[in-house]
């Protein structure tokens, strides 16, 4: 095994090599999510939803009640609710 300034030429040219396949694969798969993407889209469905689903369906289940619990706070602070607007209708 021959080395350059103490570093092993043979170990960093297989590091190299394998990071540059995992590369290829990463763009292949890139390329495979973005057809599924076009896909659902030319199936009728919003891409941005299916971002959102995908993010929730990331998350652990506490820490997605507690930002749905949230966000329903603040929208009901702010009257952009459904209950919200019917007691606005309701107080008119």
């Amino acid at each position: 095994m021959s080395q350059v300034g103490g570093v092993s030429t043979a170990q960093l040219k297989s590091f190299i090599e394998r990071i540059e396949r995992l590369e290829e694969e990463k763009t292949a798969i890139g390329e495979q999510i973005r057809d599924v993407f076009a896909e659902a889209k030319g199936s009728g469905f919003d891409i941005k939803i299916i971002r959102q689903v995908l993010k929730i369906r990331k998350m652990e289940t506490n820490e997605r009640l507690e930002q749905e619990e949230l966000l329903d706070l603040y929208l009901t602070a702010l009257g952009m609710t459904a209950s919200s607007s019917r007691e606005e209708e309701l107080a008119v």
